[in-house]
């Protein structure tokens, strides 16, 4: 139990370094195919802060907008929380991909979300792409607008079942995310894994490894709240160190943004 306050301690009390994002949030982009558990995952982190179990009736759909679902807030009594008082992370949630396809938007659409260019509540269309006329688009994002962490999901059930095409998919992604970050547009890649079994955690995070082409010490396993009634202390700290992993993340973008110094000729 203490080490489960300790890290709802951390994400609640976490605030990014960079000035220039003073006073909001991380925004973390969750990112994974059609069923893998990205909205279940972002209720179930919301369930850890609620102290019950949020089902939330997105859970299970497809969206087909852009939304921010989570602002994880600061732990204290009404009296002591003070008006107005934004949380520092917020997860913002999107359509899942299809098999070795996006449904419902293009890899274009995706990194216009990472790049800022997307307004909350966006819906997405095949038939009608995102463009700089596309209404509410912002053209000179600020950083505070843009995606500072982008987070894979994949099931660890169907791990063996999804086709090849999905490991493409994810390469692109990746690909394209990392460009963006040499542009310092977007941290580090981290994948969670939903529903591991405890005696093959390992053989899971391997498989996910090849299938989305990275390295297991980016990946972190978590076990989402689906139809349960009460909060497991177990899985509450799987969920609470997957947020303080994604943190730290974003932290690592953060310090790479931070305004150069103007140094001063005498």
């Amino acid at each position: 139990i203490r080490h489960k306050k300790n890290l709802m301690k951390i994400v609640s009390s976490y605030r990014p370094s960079c000035e220039m994002i003073t006073g909001t949030q991380a925004q973390v982009l969750v990112l994974g195919p059609v069923g893998s558990g990205k909205s279940s995952f972002i209720s179930s982190v919301q369930s850890v802060f609620h102290g019950r179990v949020v089902n939330r009736a997105m859970v299970g759909s497809i969206s087909t907008s852009f939304t921010k679902k989570v602002k994880v807030n600061r732990q204290k009594r009404r009296t002591e929380v003070k008006k107005g008082e934004d949380s520092g992370l917020v997860m913002c949630d999107i359509n899942g991909f299809g098999d070795g396809d996006i449904t419902g938007l293009t890899l274009h659409d995706i990194v216009s979300v990472i790049k800022g260019h997307i307004p909350n509540g966006h819906k997405f269309s095949l038939e009608q792409p995102v463009t700089s006329e596309t209404v509410g688009y912002v053209k000179t994002p600020s950083l505070a607008e843009k995606i500072h962490c982008v987070v894979f999901v994949v099931d660890a059930s169907k791990i063996a079942t999804y086709p090849k095409s999905l490991s493409a998919t994810f390469r692109m992604l990746r690909e394209q995310i990392s460009n963006l970050g040499k542009q310092k547009c977007v941290s580090e890649k981290l994948t969670l894994v939903k529903n591991p079994i405890q005696n093959v955690i390992c053989v899971c995070m391997n498989k996910a490894g090849v299938l989305l082409g990275m390295s297991t010490s980016y990946i972190v396993p978590v076990k989402n709240y689906s139809s349960e009634l009460d909060l497991d202390l177990k899985k509450d700290i799987l969920l609470l160190s997957a947020v303080d992993h994604i943190l730290q993340y974003a932290e690592l973008f953060f310090q790479d943004n931070k305004p150069k110094k103007k140094q001063m000729i005498l």
